[in-house]
């Protein structure tokens, strides 16, 4: 019976693991290049907004929600929240995810890049 309640009690753990969202398991270091693409718009610094909103707590975050910046309609009504996938996915084509959006950046090609971006944004302050 003991061994039972371990096979059922792994299997759930095991399960658990696959069900819960992927997490950017990208290189920090690698992302500060990444983010030289990003810099000329966004900035980390809590409250420094530029032509884009500070990415500063960013995650975790609903879209459109940085005080002071004047988002496009189209993102204000997105409903999103930023987390690693949403945040990875607007990377890769923000205006597949929102049409109308203002952001003109037309994304980033690599996971690779998305992932390491996203570890740095969070390593400094996002």
């Amino acid at each position: 019976m003991k061994h039972k309640i371990i096979k059922v009690v792994g299997l759930a753990a095991a399960l658990a693991a696959l069900s819960a969202p992927a997490l950017a398991a990208g290189d920090a270091d690698a992302g500060k290049k990444v983010f030289n693409k990003c810099k000329a718009c966004h900035a980390l610094d809590e409250g420094k907004n530029k032509v884009g909103p500070s990415l500063f707590g960013v995650l975790g975050k609903p879209a459109a929600s940085v005080k002071g910046f004047k988002y496009s309609k189209a993102l204000q009504e997105s409903g999103l929240t930023w987390d690693d996938a949403t945040l990875a996915k607007y990377l890769t084509k923000p205006k597949e995810l929102v049409p109308g959006t203002r952001m003109a950046f037309s994304g980033l090609k690599k996971s690779e890049d998305i992932d390491n971006v996203i570890a740095y944004i969070k390593a400094n302050g996002g």
